[in-house]
């Protein structure tokens, strides 16, 4: 019988040798696909074969098919949406994370990942200047680190109305407010959709997409008194933001935050990527006051530079944290009064452990590396920014105080068109997207291998785009 380590390793060796060529491709290549999904499932799809083939033969077979298909979004030359590349440390941890293949749910059964998942989110807590006594999750993403915080929010707030969620659900229930600002992202409305919370009230916003306090304040003053069971006025949420989708603008969280617990709310922070700018001083302005809020989420697959996928989840309120996402059952063996089980902090009882490449990275960067990374990322957005504004017709929209430009280049159909010029090109990705009634190319600056060389270039094609549109 073939020994387990030799029934792997010709299709790892093949895999190693894929992503090493992948890798190194990375410079010279054109960072878009060149074939579309369905120019590609010919070769995927079919019937399903009758006999197996061996695993290095997959390997290869899959390797080599998909390369057309593959966004570079590796490369310092990728500025598309918000997605960061990968960290040496954390993309060889997540090897051995897949190798190790550990379900990372109870700390009994998967000492190792749970520990350093622990260690992790210490780290997360005093890096980013959160509560210490916080409870900490590693979700799919944003969207579930955010669906998560306000899980809890939810389990508290009931709670403290004098209503049992877990017997009673919310029908019959106080009904619990949410306020957003207008510019707030969507998976935030998606959260509350999937928690049966409704739709958001929106406050108004200034011109860089940040929450105005005393709108904030008028919009909860108006939610009247009386309508819980046991704290004489309404449960009441509301969802800041650290990074806004275009500008990159961060909400005056002190001011904010104080209008909201004068009113008795949760504040729950969506930082997806803005979150990070904590563990730099010279941003200190940008945070200042977001450790007053009840909950946070983010991802490490941003500013952090994990591999996909990893969000994370932060709740002051541990206990709630706990009550909104563990079980109990007998099969289930848990330790006595120990710590949180990781199941119990995030919405997948079965998962890898993805808090394991976070811990590497944190491992490898420490905590100058962390502020330096996130340091030059907004370096080159502000210089990206300065150099795109010199060129005759390209309007940048946004104050750039993070690491996201929203460029205009007059009216609409003039955008949409140098948007399409500049993908159809290859040297660099950038995202078309609409802000404020206006349609824009957005820019995110989100790669730790971002460097000089790769802005040039971005810079070139955009100018080049613009040209080749004009005529």
């Amino acid at each position: 019988m073939t020994a387990p380590e030799e029934s792997y390793s010709d299709a790892l060796m093949a895999a190693f040798r894929h992503a090493r060529r992948w890798l190194g491709s990375q410079e010279e290549r054109r960072v878009g696909p060149r074939l579309t999904a369905a120019e590609l499932a010919p070769a995927f799809g079919g019937p399903l074969p009758q006999d197996g083939t061996p695993a290095a033969d997959v390997v290869e077979y899959l390797a080599e098919r998909a390369e057309p298909g593959l966004m570079a979004m590796p490369s310092g030359r990728f500025f598309g949406w918000v997605i960061g590349g990968t960290l040496p440390a954390a993309l060889a941890a997540d090897w051995l994370v897949s190798a190790w293949d550990q379900n990372t749910g109870l700390r009994f059964a998967t000492p190792a990942t749970a520990a350093i998942e622990e260690a992790a989110g210490r780290w997360l807590l005093e890096l980013l200047g959160l509560p210490q006594e916080a409870g900490a999750g590693f979700t799919t993403g944003a969207t579930m680190a955010n669906f998560t915080g306000l899980a809890a929010a939810r389990w508290r707030l009931m709670t403290d109305a004098g209503w049992d969620l877990d017997a009673d659900g919310l029908a019959g229930g106080p009904r619990i407010r949410c306020f957003v600002g207008e510019e707030r992202h969507d998976t935030i409305d998606l959260g509350l959709r999937y928690l049966g919370l409704g739709r958001p009230t929106a406050v108004p916003v200034d011109r860089q997409g940040r929450i105005d306090p005393a709108g904030l304040d008028r919009a909860l003053a108006g939610t009247g008194r009386g309508e819980s069971g046991g704290s004489g006025h309404a449960p009441l949420l509301v969802c800041l933001q650290a990074g806004n989708l275009h500008s990159g603008a961060f909400d005056p969280f002190r001011e904010a935050i104080a209008v909201a617990k004068s009113h008795g709310a949760w504040v729950h922070v969506d930082g997806a990527f803005g979150l990070w700018a904590a563990a730099v001083p010279e941003l200190a302005a940008l945070t200042s006051g977001m450790d007053g809020a009840d909950s946070w989420g983010t991802d490490a697959h941003k500013t952090l530079n994990v591999p996909y996928d990893c969000g994370i989840v932060v709740v002051r309120d541990a206990l709630a944290l706990r009550a909104a996402m563990g079980v109990h059952t007998s099969y289930l063996i848990q330790e006595a009064d120990g710590p949180a089980d990781p199941f119990e902090t995030v919405p997948e009882l079965s998962r890898r452990a993805r808090g394991v490449p976070v811990w590497a990275a944190l491992k490898s960067l420490g905590r100058d590396g962390v502020a330096d990374q996130v340091r030059g990322l907004v370096l080159h957005a502000r210089r990206l920014a300065e150099r795109l504004a010199e060129l005759d017709g390209v309007e940048v929209l946004n104050d750039v105080s993070y690491t996201q430009v929203s460029l205009a280049f007059g009216d609409d159909s003039t955008t949409r068109a140098v948007t399409a010029r500049i993908i159809a090109d290859g040297r660099v990705w950038m995202s078309g997207s609409r802000w404020q009634d206006r349609d824009i190319l957005r820019i995110s600056v989100s790669n730790w291998s971002t460097d000089d060389a790769d802005t040039a270039v971005a810079v070139d094609a955009v100018r080049d785009a613009l040209a080749a549109v004009r005529g």
